[in-house]
């Protein structure tokens, strides 16, 4: 069976930013793909060549059996798109900007307000249906953006950063709702700087960094490849980081990691608590002090640390909404916003080409 995403060889450069520079990957029908990497890793500019609204400069994507490039009109039809920031009409109601995009979708205005009626119940926004959505709070806003996605109910969704800037709750929320996406058998591509999100969300994580993919695998996988359990030490003073590593070199997997300003010393391991424990009895016969020492399993910045040499940080002026402009400017936070409904996509896409 071919893949409901397959991208390969994508490359779009923007001036002298190279944003993607030779992008494969494929995403099974049913499942989910999680796309991690930092600000600028071109995340955003893959979801923007797959979903009509760019033109890569070379290569070639099929979005649910149909070519991305030769037959863009026909991809929209086909899949839903969840920007970063949520792209609603402040001055509509609810219902009016799930009707509107319906309609877009030339349906009928009986079909469009009754799928309308059904996704806001769905998302738990029937009680502020007749409210405009200037009213809503930000969890809201996310969910009626993420329903007007679903207005066709497309066989493949792009999601871009969905839960960014969500409290725990609303983004539990949203979670929910992708879940019973999947079992219903949508296949999605999942854009996240959450590895917690991705851990539970994706079947399978693809790691990208300076437009290129870097790793690929479960999220399990990827944590054993960068080191699946680490030591972390707090010496007691400065002095004692050079002995301490000396002391813990023959634990470590692969290349520890200091922070000076704290005095931490963080060290991939293999073995668990035998290892932590004999660890611990070597600094004491070295006579290290130590303030404190943990196992821990590898979080987000570890992932991105080790695989991209950085920490997931946003960059001044460098979002990843905007690896680059279509113009090579960089448009700022609202570039990563496009129209929803075919007709709005097309002018996009037009002045993105």
């Amino acid at each position: 069976m071919a893949p409901a995403i397959q991208a390969e060889n994508l490359v779009k450069t923007f001036g002298d930013v190279r944003a993607l520079d030779g992008v494969s990957l494929d995403v099974p029908e049913g499942t989910v793909l999680g796309l991690l990497g930092p600000n600028g890793a071109g995340k955003t500019t893959t979801v923007r060549v797959l979903t009509t609204l760019l033109r890569p400069d070379s290569g070639r994507a099929v979005v649910a059996g149909v070519d991305v490039l030769k037959h863009p009109n026909q991809v929209r039809s086909l899949i839903g798109l969840s920007g970063q920031y949520a792209a609603v009409d402040e001055y509509l109601t609810g219902f009016e900007n799930l009707t509107m995009v319906g309609e877009l979708y030339q349906m009928t205005h009986r079909e469009a307000k009754a799928r309308a009626l059904e996704l806001l119940e769905w998302f738990n926004l029937a009680e502020a249906k007749d409210r405009t959505a200037k009213t809503y709070s930000g969890g809201m806003r996310r969910r009626l953006d993420l329903a007007a996605a679903l207005v066709v109910r497309p066989p493949v969704m792009f999601l871009d950063e969905p839960t960014t800037g969500l409290d725990p709750r609303n983004r539990l929320a949203l979670w929910e709702v992708i879940e019973t996406l999947v079992e219903q058998g949508t296949t999605l591509l999942l854009t996240t700087q959450y590895l917690e999100e991705a851990d539970r969300l994706a079947h399978d994580i693809a790691v990208v960094d300076h437009g290129r993919v870097i790793a690929r695998g479960t999220a399990d996988q990827l944590k054993a490849q960068i080191g699946g359990e680490r030591i972390e030490v707090v010496v007691h003073e400065p002095g004692l980081i050079t002995d301490a590593l000396a002391a813990l070199s023959g634990y470590a997997l692969g290349e520890p990691t200091v922070e000076k300003n704290t005095r931490r010393i963080t060290v991939p391991i293999s073995g668990g608590a035998r290892v932590l424990a004999d660890a611990i009895r070597e600094l004491d016969s070295r006579g290290i002090e130590i303030d404190d020492i943990g196992l821990r399993r590898p979080t987000l910045d570890d992932v991105f640390l080790t695989l991209t040499g950085h920490v997931a940080e946003e960059r001044p002026g460098e979002e990843d909404g905007d690896d680059a402009g279509a113009d090579g400017r960089g448009k700022g936070k609202d570039g990563g916003k496009g129209g929803r409904g075919p007709d709005k996509q097309a002018v996009t896409a037009g002045k993105e080409s």
